[in-house]
């Protein structure tokens, strides 16, 4: 049915779709190859610098509404977004999905996913990473978040000065935090589409290789799902060695049954070959399951019930979020076993859970 009256300013529903058109076909320019998802991305950037330029303007003098258009600013956001996706891409589209990857270099990987929304998988993150470098492993963290959606946005006590470029608007910085070696996404634009994060292979710093790396993919495990194949899903890939996905969850009924539907969403990459199932289920802020959320659990969620490890409430974390700090000692005790069972522990650090060592 059509609307009724007339649509005449882009600020109407039938005007937005023509920015919104004329966004996607300046995105497309870019790269005949370039993914839908990086294509709906560089559109949104540039409703965004839209929205911006809108709100800085004038009100249009007969209605009082502020137009919405491509303006150059609209089309300038839209295209430097679907480019940078489309350079960093073309360095690293896997050639087929079902080959498997190659993860010698980043020695054990963990992908860890959160189940859903706040569940603490930075939280899990520093966790893993901190229990390994006080047991002397050398441990790369990568953090593909969009900067200002980072759980580790601070989790280094300064800045490294080495950077990764794939890109003039796209780099990665390595930082210490102590001995764990840090790699965050950063950038000047104002959305990251998912082509925007480098592949793998852009993340591996020079000199010595790492022991372990530990992947935070808990800032849009929902995409990830979708289409793992692209940005920071990447790190869920088949390959040698086998990656150890961790899924994290809240001790709650709402966060087992949004899990299930994650898991349910990656079932299907996992049909095909191409990636790697959650094999490890923590739940953050808990000691044990409260009466009547572990039967929320669907079939999916049921099989890693057995083995999920339970990592308890800190009051202080909660409140300040990952820091250059240590995370607390009782967390990470128990982490550890996790850790142990995989055989990430060296046999000369079952002693060290005790110690008080800062990073």
């Amino acid at each position: 049915m059509p609307l009724a009256g007339t649509a005449s300013t882009p600020s109407e529903p039938e005007g937005v779709r023509v920015l919104e058109n004329e966004l996607a076909l300046v995105a497309r320019r870019t790269w005949r190859g370039l993914q839908a998802a990086d294509v709906d991305t560089a559109v949104d950037a540039g409703m965004l610098a839209a929205a911006i330029e809108a709100g800085d303007g004038v009100a249009h003098p007969s209605d009082g509404v502020r137009r919405l258009d491509a303006s150059g600013s609209a089309r300038a956001a839209a295209v430097d977004v679907a480019a940078a996706a489309a350079v960093i891409q073309r360095q690293g589209l896997p050639p087929d999905a079902a080959r498997p990857v190659d993860w010698n270099g980043f020695g054990v990987v963990i992908p860890v996913l959160a189940g859903s929304p706040g569940t603490g998988a930075s939280v899990c993150t520093a966790l893993l990473a901190d229990v390994l470098q006080l047991a002397h492993r050398n441990v790369l963290v990568i953090d593909p978040a969009d900067p200002s959606r980072s759980g580790l946005a601070i989790a280094a006590r300064s800045n490294g000065p080495w950077l990764t470029k794939p890109h003039p608007q796209v780099h990665i910085r390595f930082s210490w935090r102590a001995r764990a070696l840090v790699a965050r996404l950063e950038t000047a634009l104002p959305i990251i589409a998912p082509g925007m994060v480098p592949p793998p292979r852009f993340w591996l710093p020079q000199g010595p290789r790492p022991e372990v790396t530990v992947v935070d993919l808990g800032h849009d495990p929902w995409r990830v799902a979708a289409h793992p194949m692209l940005g920071a899903g990447a790190w869920l890939r088949r390959g040698t060695p086998t990656p150890l996905p961790v899924l994290v969850v809240r001790p709650s009924r709402p966060s087992l049954l949004h899990a299930e539907q994650v898991l349910a969403r990656l079932d299907h990459w996992v049909a095909t070959g191409a990636v790697s199932p959650p094999v490890q289920l923590v739940v953050m802020g808990a000691k044990r399951w409260p009466t009547g959320v572990a039967g929320a659990a669907g079939r999916r969620m049921c099989a890693l019930l057995e083995s999920a490890v339970f990592v308890p409430h800190d009051p202080e974390l909660a409140a300040a979020g990952i820091t250059a700090a240590v995370t607390p000692l009782r967390l990470r005790q128990a982490i550890t076993p996790l850790l142990s069972r995989w055989g990430l522990l060296p046999h000369t650090a079952r002693g060290w859970q005790g110690t008080k060592e800062r990073p």
